[in-house]
């Protein structure tokens, strides 16, 4: 939303007002509805400090007070839901059945309210939306299904199985982040320890050398210093930036999108963002078209599900180029994201009216390149790691026996 300066001739006086709107046209319209007199002007502005400050208030209390449903308990419900429905329980009862034996309070809360909504008279999409950053852009998707289709427990089963499927490819990234994660972290803190009590047991027989330090341990010397002197401040400092970074990153756009542009351009991990956004893009799409969804509106919820915001705004033109008449493989072939043995595919299952079919087989080439990164991440992150501890091994080395063997040549001359 912009923020808009009204000026209006309210009895012969000039008056000033604020608000926000989409565009100025909605603005002059709201301006009209909202403020009595005549419009003078309505211009795009900054808002007042006070705005900004009430603004970025709101977005703190809303980001402490939104919470999401655990990924786990969300699937067990859901798949819950499906076997609870089959069986012929109304929805009403369901949802009240799973929030009363769930232990997730979020869970709990969310689905006590959906069951009051539906008790009032709204459908179950209906209600859902207003818990869409809880849920899901998925789950609501395939309630929309099958309340459309009349077959909920099928559509509920569809959604645990995709659900499942995105649980275990993050749970493997998570499996192969581990180890060069955790050998980082112990690197980190092993060279910590050695710079704050080993190196400055050095430096006082350095400090009575009087003699030029070579340049390793000036290096050492620096970090000892930092981190003796310096350490709070600095690490208050990495944590103000982390949160400051992050904060920015979650609740401003533009920052958002640069920050995954720059991911999509940095070594091993563009290529895992690449194929772990198409695997779960052709994911849900596959299973939307399967379902009978129509490929525009299994376009909207494929693509909603997606992270990345430059990724995103590509494959958002393909539903453009499908609405305005286009085939689904030229729209795919325009973003550049997919090969063209994929394009090919798609286009043998347009002519062929088994889309749907040749979807699934898509579907299972992303998830075993996806696979693939994922098995051999590790490998490609083991050289780098052992760069970093050759570098900082022959740095302490460096650091602390160059001078003694300065030392010891000086006393045999």
């Amino acid at each position: 939303m912009k923020y808009f300066s009204v000026t209006v001739l309210n009895r012969g006086k000039r008056e000033s007002h604020g608000l926000h709107a989409q565009d100025r046209k909605e603005a002059h319209f709201l301006a009209k509805a909202k403020f009595s007199g005549i419009i003078l002007k309505v211009i795009e502005s900054s808002p007042p400090l006070e705005e900004q400050l009430k603004a970025f208030k709101e977005n703190i209390t809303k980001n402490f007070k939104k919470k999401k449903i655990k990924q786990d308990s969300l699937i067990a419900s859901i798949r819950q839901m499906a076997v609870m429905t089959n069986a012929g329980i109304s929805i009403h009862d369901t949802l009240h059945e799973i929030a009363d034996s769930t232990s997730d309070k979020r869970l709990e809360e969310v689905f006590d309210k959906i069951a009051e909504d539906i008790n009032s008279g709204l459908s179950m999409s209906q209600s859902v939306e207003n818990f869409r950053y809880e849920m899901g852009n998925l789950t609501l998707a395939m309630i929309q299904l099958g309340e459309k289709t009349g077959n909920m427990a099928e559509a509920l089963y569809d959604l645990a199985n995709m659900l499942e499927e995105i649980r275990r490819n993050f749970i493997k990234f998570k499996k192969a982040m581990a180890y060069p994660r955790n050998v980082m972290i112990a690197m980190a803190v092993a060279f910590t320890i050695l710079i704050s009590y080993v190196v400055p047991e050095f430096k006082k027989i350095f400090e009575q050398l009087h003699a030029e330090l070579p340049l390793p341990t000036r290096i050492l010397l620096m970090l000892e210093t930092a981190i003796n002197e310096y350490g709070a401040y600095v690490l208050g400092t990495i944590i103000i930036i982390f949160f400051t970074a992050r904060f920015a990153i979650n609740h401003y756009y533009h920052i958002r999108y640069k920050f995954h542009q720059l991911l999509l351009r940095t070594m091993l991990v563009k290529k895992l963002i690449h194929y772990a956004t198409l695997n779960r893009f052709m994911l849900v799409f596959s299973a939307l078209v399967h379902a009978g969804i129509p490929i525009a509106d299994s376009l909207e919820a494929s693509i909603d599900m997606i992270d990345n915001l430059p990724l995103k705004e590509k494959l958002q033109t393909v539903r453009g180029a499908v609405e305005k008449g286009n085939s689904l493989n030229q729209g795919l072939k325009d973003t550049g994201l997919f090969e063209n043995m994929i394009i090919q595919m798609v286009s043998a299952g347009e002519s062929s009216g088994q889309l749907d079919a040749m979807m699934e087989k898509v579907t299972e080439y992303y998830k075993m390149k996806f696979d693939a990164i994922i098995d051999s991440l590790s490998e490609a992150i083991e050289p780098i790691i052992l760069f970093f501890i050759a570098a900082m091994v022959l740095l302490m080395a460096l650091g602390i026996f160059l001078p003694m063997w300065d030392m010891g040549k000086a006393v045999k001359g």
